[in-house]
């Protein structure tokens, strides 16, 4: 991300994590906790141009909530985009060029990359997916996809418990 090391990241990611264990203790409310993580994560870093959750609401259907930034898409299909891929396949999702990604979804014609992470109880089944877009090209590696990924099985454990969620590939 512009101009911080991938150290200094995680050490944000870490600080970002911390603040979320405490604001969610007792939090029972999937909204309430969607909300806030989306809030914490978009104010922590500035190349996160629009930062949301997609909710599994019906069998293969996302529906976009909550979020911060411009408007997104309000529903897509697992079939489609790098949203339902991550809800298809539980596996991270680096786009490092959108324009070079055919499975894409142009919601805004600012995002140049994208990072989409599964939220998944323990049996395997994807409730969510937070999607993190950025106007800059190659904004995110797997420093992101790993401190994602263990904010997304946090947030996935006091939902009801957590599966281990694949990195890119595996």
């Amino acid at each position: 991300m512009r101009g911080q090391s991938r150290a200094d990241r995680r050490a944000r990611y870490r600080e970002v994590a911390e603040r979320l264990h405490a604001l969610l203790d007792g939090e029972r409310d999937e909204v309430a906790m969607l909300a806030t993580v989306v809030c914490e994560l978009h104010h922590a870093f500035e190349d996160f141009d629009w930062t949301g959750f997609y909710r599994v609401t019906s069998p293969g259907l996302l529906k976009v909530g909550p979020y911060q930034g411009g408007h997104g898409c309000l529903t897509i299909p697992f079939e489609r985009g790098v949203c339902g891929r991550a809800a298809r396949t539980a596996q991270v999702q680096l786009v490092e060029d959108v324009l070079a990604d055919e499975a894409h979804i142009a919601c805004s014609a600012t995002t140049r990359s994208e990072i989409v992470v599964p939220v998944c109880l323990a049996d395997g089944e994807v409730v969510a997916v937070l999607d993190v877009d950025s106007d800059r090209p190659a904004a995110f590696d797997e420093v992101d996809a790993a401190e994602l990924g263990a904010i997304c099985a946090m947030l996935g454990a006091r939902l009801g418990g957590s599966c281990a969620v694949r990195a890119p590939g595996s």
